[in-house]
């Protein structure tokens, strides 16, 4: 809740200006606020096919035999392990069920999709594009 504060008093701010706010605001204080999120546990996900994202997941890093791991997801819909690389592709699937396949949607974020589901995960990108 404190986190939705945040974001909320920063659009408020924007609002209240008298001039139409500038996208690269909107742009930093989303960014911002999904790296918050993700640092409180939650992240962006689309499970089961859905179209829209919603923060409405979870995630977890834990030690692993290979490094750090990712546990993703829902209760109602289940978890998937991603395994944290070092050799720039981001992460990959842990459980090797399927794979997952990684996409830079813009600074410091990525969107890894798995099966029919999605997850938006602040990453090191280099301020790829």
């Amino acid at each position: 809740m404190k986190r939705l504060g945040g974001i909320a008093l920063t659009l408020l701010a924007l609002a209240g200006c008298n001039r139409a706010p500038d996208n690269g605001d909107l742009a930093e204080a989303e960014a911002r606020g999904s790296r918050e999120a993700a640092e409180n546990g939650r992240i962006e996900c689309a499970l089961e096919g859905a179209k829209l994202f919603d923060r409405t997941c979870t995630v977890e890093e834990m030690s692993g035999e290979n490094g750090a791991v990712l546990v993703v997801g829902r209760a109602n819909v289940g978890y998937r392990r991603l395994q944290v690389t070092t050799d720039g592709r981001g992460v990959v699937s842990a459980d090797g069920a399927e794979p997952a396949k990684v996409t830079i949607i813009g600074d410091n974020m990525i969107e890894v999709a798995i099966g029919h589901d999605r997850y938006r995960l602040p990453a090191n990108t280099g301020g790829a594009k």
